[in-house]
């Protein structure tokens, strides 16, 4: 092929010089035909075949390698054939005669091919789209997998972006509750994949079913759902690159915040900030073109919808109660009793009939027990030979005092005090701890320790008034036994003095 200055060179002489194209040809020792070609084209053509090129080895194994490249579309990107395999399958199992390199060049034009192609849309405004996504962040001083849900509106490109330490239902329902509060409105159709929190199943017309919990969302909000062809992410192009453009500016290096209530925080900042951004092919800032969105969203409803999982289940005879592979406790009054749980992002709330009966934070770890220590003191009250080894207990973080009111009642008493120290636990049921642990304080200081005593104390502490602790207006303190003088025990303190 020759280069483009002698083209330009040739042209020049016969089309600008007057040179004759036989003129040419000697003069640049080029043969006429050459010299022709040049004057018919302005740059070298290059090489073009005027048939597909002839395979003889290969053309007979075709269909072959046309029929594993069909049925690997079938199977996942890992499990599928190499043009490596490929040749060595026709080898062994077709008797194939020809090179690797004949197999590969066959297979990577073939792959091209069939390579989907997409077509650019366009994205009116109003309308939005939502996944979830994860990364790793240390929550607490804890190393954990950080799940983020991601709602994005393509006319505009702004993104909403929240935290949650699972990709649960109630962190489903959660986001979009917190992304309709982030924009102020409510998109009129949101494009999802088949997730299992929204779609029940899918039917053979391609008919969805959705879930309850979904259900329930939508009929709160009435915004028109769409969904995604299975395992097609490009169906929501858009909240997929957000997922990944969140994740690489957001929560790199990994985030690093005491509570989930933290990194949201700042995820919020962030969506905000990246609304001053113009990005390629637009004029004019994502917060500007927000603005028809905005206008294009349909009013909050009055009441916010209750962004929570709802299970009926029944406590067990230790006074707990299963959700979520996790058991939490409930006063014992409750026990073998049918029970509603409403399962929240961080917090458990256990109901009985209309009655609110517990309320635990909410444990993510599998097969983990939550006891709040308050709901067993009626039992032990009963049943104090189990004070020592009762698990509710073990854990809990009481202030000292306690664990010396309990040893003096326990030495002083015996059984019956470890009934009296339970009564007093009992009355942080009522009082707050601060009223109770100052009342313990005063209690051992004046030698008056009993539960009365401290019931008496606490009392006069949140009635403000002095306490009157004496046998007359306290008949129930311990009465102390003081012996007669025996004149053989003075002379024994006599004679001790004298030794």
């Amino acid at each position: 092929m020759y280069s483009v200055d002698i083209y330009n060179r040739v042209r020049r002489a016969c089309l600008k010089d007057g040179m004759s194209a036989r003129e040419a040809a000697r003069y640049f020792n080029k043969d006429r035909k050459t010299i022709a070609k040049m004057l018919r084209h302005e740059l070298p053509p290059g090489y073009q075949r005027s048939e597909p090129p002839r395979r003889p080895t290969l053309d007979n194994y075709v269909g072959v390698i046309d029929e594993i490249l069909r049925s690997d579309k079938a199977l996942i990107k890992k499990q599928r054939h190499t043009s490596k395999r490929i040749f060595e399958r026709l080898r062994d199992e077709h008797g194939y005669a020809g090179s690797l390199t004949t197999v590969t060049y066959y297979v990577r034009e073939q792959k091209r091919r069939t390579k989907e192609v997409f077509v650019p849309l366009s994205h009116r405004p109003g309308h939005a789209q939502v996944d979830f996504g994860e990364t790793l962040g240390v929550i607490g001083g804890v190393e954990r997998k950080v799940h983020f849900f991601v709602m994005s509106l393509p006319h505009s490109d702004a993104v909403f972006v929240k935290g949650y330490p699972a990709e649960t239902t109630e962190a489903f329902c959660d986001g979009h509750v917190s992304a309709f509060a982030f924009f102020g409105g409510i998109p009129q159709s949101i494009l999802y994949d088949n997730t299992k929190i929204a779609v029940a199943r899918i039917l053979g017309d391609r008919t969805r079913v959705r879930t309850r919990r979904f259900t329930e969302l939508q009929s709160h909000y009435l915004f028109d759902d769409r969904f995604g062809r299975p395992a097609r992410g490009n169906d929501k192009g858009n909240v997929e690159g957000m997922v990944g453009y969140t994740r690489r500016n957001f929560m790199v290096p990994a985030p690093r915040y005491d509570s989930f209530d933290d990194l949201n925080a700042h995820l919020e900042q962030k969506c905000l900030e990246r609304q001053s951004d113009t990005l390629r092919g637009h004029t004019q800032t994502i917060g500007a073109r927000l603005v028809s969105d905005l206008d294009a969203l349909m009013g909050l409803p009055v009441a916010e919808y209750e962004a929570c999982d709802h299970v009926s289940t029944r406590a067990t005879s230790i006074s707990m109660v299963r959700y979520r592979s996790t058991d939490y406790s409930v006063p014992v009054a409750y026990a073998h009793h049918d029970v509603h749980v409403r399962g929240f992002v961080h917090e458990v709330i256990i109901g009985c009939g209309n009655e609110i009966i517990a309320r635990h934070k909410r444990s993510y770890a599998s097969a983990d027990m939550i006891f709040d220590p308050l709901h067993f003191l009626p039992l032990l009250e009963q049943k104090v030979g189990a004070l020592d080894q009762a698990a509710p207990l073990q854990g809990w973080d009481l202030p000292d005092v306690f664990a010396t009111l309990h040893r003096l009642l326990e030495a002083r008493m015996g059984k019956p005090g470890k009934r009296e120290y339970v009564q007093v636990l009992r009355l942080l049921e009522t009082f707050e701890m601060s009223v109770v642990q100052g009342a313990i304080n005063q209690a051992i200081d004046m030698g008056a320790i009993a539960y009365d005593a401290v019931k008496h104390l606490v009392l006069c502490r949140v009635e403000k008034r002095p306490p009157r602790l004496d046998l007359d207006f306290y008949p129930y303190l311990p009465k102390a036994n003081v012996g007669t003088t025996r004149p053989s025990s003075y002379m024994s303190l006599m004679g001790r003095t004298a030794a």
